[in-house]
């Protein structure tokens, strides 16, 4: 009886370390989201750089003792003007050796809330794209910084230049070509993930010349349904902070295999690369960003398209009709 009952306690204490170590396990690469301890501790090193993804009059506003900034938010400025990535490194060299970052910089991106959250994920992607294996992500963003105590100051920082060299790491990054072999099913070893909202798709938020989705997409997930989940104390609901939380992408990213490759997209290559980051932070062998994405996809009308939804140009024409309808009025009122 002793007997059967040590087995039974052995085997709940085995179940519960398993659970426990599943539940906590935390990043596989936890180097790559770094807290504001680790980036003050590094700052005071020679070899830190971070980097302030916000608009250029925020970051004058207020900003992270020692960072830089590149003129604009990080998208702008480290993509052109149809949010791709820049095909010619060498603007990036130039870019990263004009600001002080060097192949032994350690850069951190950091950001402030969910608006430019995804800034500061386009910086670190781009860099591990252009092969740079000190790239960071400051997790909470600014918001961290100030809860950890530390100060903000308003002083413009500018570093000594320096030189920087691209190693392009080909793999991180998925092309459209890619992307049309697993839709007719030629792709067997690639997971397809979609980062959109379910309303885009399944089609019924159009945000291109079509809405709906890629066939053969493995798994749907909001980037919004990977963050850290709190209570708004005003509304009493449930929704996403800007935090990154390595049980809740866990979880999120459960149906996907680790060990084949992942590719995430999104509207335009923009909130999946929040999604690279969870992915190689969470230990994935193999996770690319599709840079055209939906945007571009959506409306080249010879792609195959599942839950196929049309733009409704007339239903923005009656909405702006309607909308000069009521200025007017409000004209003729005011005369």
């Amino acid at each position: 009886m002793k007997k059967s009952i040590t087995f039974v306690v052995r085997g709940i204490m085995v179940a519960l370390l398993v659970w426990g170590g599943s539940a906590a396990a935390g990043w596989a690469n936890p180097e790559l989201i770094v807290s504001a301890d680790e980036l003050k501790k590094g700052m005071e090193t020679k070899g830190w750089v971070a980097v302030d993804c916000r608009d250029l009059k925020d970051y004058a506003a207020g900003h992270i003792p020692g960072a830089i900034s590149f003129g604009k938010q990080c998208k702008k400025a480290l993509r052109d003007a149809t949010s791709r990535v820049f095909r010619d490194v060498s603007k990036y060299e130039k870019l990263f050796g004009k600001v002080g970052i060097s192949n032994d910089t350690h850069v951190v991106f950091y950001y402030d809330g969910l608006k430019t959250m995804n800034d500061a994920t386009v910086g670190f992607w781009v860099m591990e794209y252009l092969g740079h294996d000190k790239a960071h992500v400051l997790n909470g963003g600014i918001d961290a910084w100030r809860k950890a105590g530390n100060r903000l100051d308003n002083k413009p920082v500018k570093l000594t230049e320096t030189t920087f060299k691209a190693n392009v790491k080909p793999s991180v990054y998925s092309s459209t070509d890619e992307i049309l072999e697993i839709a007719a099913g030629n792709a067997p070893g690639t997971q397809l993930l979609d980062s959109r909202s379910s309303k885009e798709h399944n089609g019924s938020d159009i945000r291109a010349l079509r809405g709906g989705h890629v066939p053969n997409t493995t798994l749907q997930v909001s980037h919004k349904d990977t963050l850290l989940q709190e209570k708004n104390s005003k509304t009493g609901k449930t929704e996403a902070v800007a935090y990154l939380d390595a049980d809740t992408a866990a979880k999120a990213f459960a149906p996907l295999d680790k060990n084949k490759r992942v590719v995430a997209h999104c509207q335009t290559g923009t909130r999946s690369t929040m999604t690279y980051l969870q992915l190689r932070a969470l230990g994935f062998k193999d996770p690319a960003n599709w840079d055209d994405s939906w945007r571009i996809y959506g409306s080249t009308l010879d792609y195959p398209v599942e839950d196929e939804q049309w733009y409704n140009f007339d239903g923005v024409n009656k909405k702006i009709q309607s909308l000069e309808k009521k200025v007017a009025e409000l004209e003729k009122a005011k005369k």
